[in-house]
């Protein structure tokens, strides 16, 4: 399964516990609520909801700004920049 923003839900730590994918959540993910005022991924939000695409790979503005400043504080910045690369790639292969 892969998530909106082009994450690979069975290779992520937290899938399953306390994860169930984006998808299954309406993105409205652990992190999201426990972390924004909206409770809801922002990418979630912006490519399902607003946009009504099937992934940001279907966004011609990929990466976007929001794409890009999505951090997860856990990891540094150059591994960001490879997650921000390998997530695009899969989610152009997957179109």
């Amino acid at each position: 399964m892969i998530s909106a923003c082009g994450l690979i839900c069975n290779e992520c730590p937290f899938y399953n516990n306390p994860c169930r994918g984006c998808f299954m959540v309406e993105g409205k993910t652990f992190w999201a609520i426990d972390h924004l005022p909206e409770k809801i991924c922002p990418l979630f939000d912006c490519s399902i909801n607003q946009r009504s695409y099937s992934n940001c790979g279907d966004c011609s503005e990929l990466p976007c700004k929001k794409f890009a400043d999505l951090k997860d504080p856990s990891i540094s910045d150059d591994e960001h920049k490879l997650s921000i690369k390998k997530r695009i790639d899969i989610l152009r292969k997957g179109k």
